[in-house]
């Protein structure tokens, strides 16, 4: 009777490859070549397997996800909030059981009775934080930052790319005096205090375009609170000035802010002032005027992370990879063309 061994001197593959073609097994990666000479070699020797041991499954992938802000802080950040629901819809349509993961005094406990296979950490972490991570499982993926490109997998929005789409579409639309609501500094992939890049490259692009006015900057802060208030400085600062004939708001939270605020004062959007949002996400549809927007493809950029979150759990050993996705632009009648 023909044994797998036989299999395995006939056509050089090892018992094991051989055994997990022959059983379907889905977590097997061969090439279609290899799969088809085990199969002709199989049947050419006339192998008949062993009916009376069954093979034993594997449990499915046990994924953790940890988010960077509280649940009552994603209710102002749409943003997190709809990727973290993008990642957990990839982690059940990939077949894997999933949990959530929270800090409690600087560790990540997590159940002993069944730990993760890997973790998807959503949003920017410290190094401590990074740390308690990888004393829960080695295989960390990081969506929307990239702490250390040489042992993380990652997936990363083009922010620069985003900027200068909505910049450019502004211009095609007559547009020179435009404003830009955000904050001065953020936190970087590591939580440290950094200038903000949607900023930064608005102001670059202003100065090659020889449009730059520093008076349209508007510093709407980091927290709901105070986004709120700086606000009420804007509304001070319109009423002074000759407001821009757009804006261009750093998140969608500051462009909800923004939109009630003209309105308040009684500026039409988008008769008196155009807006154009990042994020773009399914809140937006539900405002009276659905904002043109930085389309962050929250959905791709979920589903990627998962992907890359499974090869890493299946394949350990091999080298880290970034994924920089490249938003897009999607027109909606918040822009009037001058």
């Amino acid at each position: 009777m023909v044994s797998i061994r036989d299999l395995a001197r006939y056509t050089g593959f090892s018992s094991a490859t051989i055994s997990r073609v022959l059983n379907n097994d889905p977590t097997m990666c061969v090439s279609e070549g290899a799969r088809a000479t085990i199969l002709e070699a199989a049947r050419a020797l006339n192998y008949v397997p062993n009916r009376g041991r069954q093979v034993k499954k594997r449990p499915p992938v046990h994924i953790a996800i940890v988010e960077m802000l509280t649940p009552t802080e994603q209710l102002w950040d749409h943003y997190y909030l709809f990727l973290r629901n993008f990642a957990l819809q990839s982690c059940l349509e990939a077949a894997t059981n999933v949990s959530l993961l929270f800090e409690k005094e600087g560790v990540y406990p997590s159940l002993k009775a069944s730990p993760p296979d890997g973790i998807l950490a959503i949003g920017i972490f410290s190094p401590k934080q990074i740390k308690a991570l990888t004393a829960v499982s080695p295989n960390v993926v990081f969506l929307d930052s990239s702490p250390d490109e040489l042992r993380f997998d990652s997936v990363v929005l083009n922010f620069k790319l985003g900027v200068e789409n909505a910049l450019d579409y502004l211009l095609s639309q007559g547009h020179r005096r435009i404003g830009f609501l955000g904050p001065v500094q953020k936190l970087d992939a590591l939580k440290r205090p950094a200038p903000e890049i949607r900023r930064q490259v608005f102001v670059d692009y202003m100065k090659s375009h020889q449009l730059y006015d520093e008076r349209l900057l508007f510093d709407t802060k980091l927290t709901h609170a105070e986004m709120m208030e700086a606000m009420t400085l804007l509304s001070g600062r319109l009423k002074e000035m000759d407001p821009p004939t757009a804006f261009l708001a750093y998140n969608e939270a500051t462009a909800y802010a923004a939109y009630d605020t003209c309105r308040r004062l009684g500026l039409r959007i988008p008769q008196d002032v155009s807006l154009i949002s990042f994020d773009n996400t399914p809140a937006n549809l539900f405002l009276h005027l659905p904002l043109t927007s930085i389309n962050t493809q929250m959905a791709y950029m979920a589903e990627t992370a998962v992907k890359l979150l499974l090869d890493r759990i299946h394949s350990p050993l091999d080298p880290p990879h970034k994924i920089i996705v490249p938003p897009t632009l999607i027109r909606r009648d918040s822009v009037l063309e001058l």
